[in-house]
């Protein structure tokens, strides 16, 4: 399954390498290829395939809007789910960042759990250059304070069928696949691998794009989060009241007080304490809110967003 959004070139060059790595006798494979709302259609863009010996089919599943990587992620699961008999479904991307020949090996080790857990690619190494990578370290930074856990891998998995039929009735999936597979806890194995290189084009993965990323990464335990930054924010409030006492005392007791120092002090710490309390009273509210909301249900809602889903290729 391989989500595309206006990368179609990179496509045609990653279908014939996957063909050439899945050459296991054992494995059938069909792709499906998630249309992320591209500006030109797989069939507008005239993209020749070549004859597979190992891919017996391949189908573009096109969705009436673009909803970013991780929905169309969550659509296509949600289809493979309901539409396909398949023993597992891999989740790689189509520019070749994700390798072919690592696809074998993550299935070669679900086989070897027996199907019975996910296999998450874990990057021992990347390719971006520093100033992504920087705020790449970032965000996990921030994600393991809000939330108190880490995260070492991305998309490129494997994921059986009988945890992708639980995943497609976890809704925190919609905002982020692997995290929201990690709140649902289910069992999972990583394994490293390597980032490879941008078969054609160049990233559409911006600043913007990363921050969003992360936030809904860190959206997924919004609960978590919450608490966290409530604990904060009264510690916040604990500190401020401890220096207004601490600014009467000095004041009244001592004679170390430069004239008119305590009334700007308490009044800055004052307006510390008013903010803290609103912050404190603001992340109650949306941790309530965030519990009582209706949730997006992949598989109960999937087949909105979905146009057509038309076949391109199949194996004679």
């Amino acid at each position: 399954m391989i989500p595309v959004f206006d990368d179609w070139k990179s496509l045609i060059l990653l279908l014939p390498l996957l063909d050439e790595n899945l050459n296991d006798n054992q494995l059938s494979v069909e792709i499906i290829v998630v249309d992320d709302g591209s500006s030109v259609s797989f069939e507008k863009a005239q993209m020749t395939l070549p004859k597979f010996d190992n891919l017996s089919k391949i189908s573009i599943l096109e969705l009436k809007r673009n909803l970013g990587h991780q929905r169309a992620i969550t659509l296509g699961l949600a289809f493979a789910a309901d539409e396909l008999d398949c023993d597992a479904a891999v989740v790689m991307d189509g520019d070749g960042e994700d390798k072919p020949e690592d696809v074998v090996r993550l299935i070669g080790k679900c086989r070897e759990e027996n199907f019975s857990k996910m296999i998450f690619a874990k990057r021992s190494k990347r390719s971006e250059g520093f100033a992504f990578r920087f705020f790449y370290t970032l965000y996990k930074f921030f994600y393991k304070i809000l939330t108190g856990r880490a995260i070492r891998f991305g998309n490129f998995s494997v994921v059986p069928r009988r945890i992708l039929r639980r995943l497609v009735v976890v809704s925190e999936v919609w905002n982020h696949y692997a995290v929201g597979a990690l709140k649902a806890r289910v069992a999972y194995l990583e394994i490293d691998t390597s980032r490879g290189s941008r078969l054609s084009g160049t990233s559409k993965m911006n600043f913007i794009s990363l921050v969003t990323h992360g936030l809904s990464a860190i959206s997924v335990y919004g609960d978590i989060a919450g608490v966290r930054l409530l604990v904060a924010t009264c510690g916040l409030i604990f500190l401020s009241l401890i220096g207004i006492s601490l600014v009467v005392i000095v004041r009244l007791v001592t004679d170390l007080a430069i004239p008119g120092w305590a009334t700007y002090v308490v009044a800055l710490l004052l307006i510390i304490l008013m903010q803290a309390v609103t912050l404190s009273l603001f992340f109650i509210f949306l941790v309530l809110n965030n519990r009582d909301n209706a949730s997006f249900l992949p598989e109960r809602d999937y087949k909105y967003f979905i146009s057509e889903v038309y076949e391109v290729y199949a194996k004679k």
